[in-house]
């Protein structure tokens, strides 16, 4: 596959994951008082339940598009204290790595019935946070040189 398709499927891959994350932190989130008390559970559960079903398939695309775009950049990879492209891309995929672990913490703790809404917002921040510092480094890969 040319670099080009890799790169607009994992960009595309990543604007939708971000996207959910942020209206799942920043909208859904701060919605309670409006919906009310009783209606945002079910709110959160059928959210939870399509989003999960489609952030599998996104997940997919970004994560398998971004091991296509390493493997072109595997050179710089092999000396990632080489230049700041290599230290940025290394520390990119180092927090993608922490998205992915995090993600698996959430699928453990719902398969052990041990997921609480405050963990839910608390991995949902961190995982959106993390996804912030992804595409702050993408962006610095091609605009910060030391």
């Amino acid at each position: 596959m040319s670099y080009s398709v890799l790169h607009v499927v994992h960009l595309l891959a990543a604007i939708f994951f971000i996207g959910t994350l942020f209206f799942e932190v920043m909208i859904l989130g701060r919605i309670r008082q409006q919906v009310g008390e009783q209606t945002m559970p079910m709110v959160e559960r059928a959210v939870g339940a399509r989003s999960r079903v489609v952030l599998h398939w996104v997940v997919l695309f970004v994560y398998g598009a971004g091991i296509g775009l390493g493997w072109y950049h595997r050179q710089a990879l092999a000396d990632p204290f080489a230049s700041s492209f290599a230290t940025l891309l290394a520390l990119k995929i180092l927090l993608a790595i922490g998205v992915f672990i995090t993600f698996g913490l959430v699928a453990v703790l719902l398969r052990k019935g041990r997921m609480t809404p405050a963990r839910y917002r608390a991995i949902h921040w961190a995982i959106l946070l993390q996804m912030i510092g992804i595409v702050l480094l993408a962006k610095g890969m091609f605009y910060l040189h030391w």
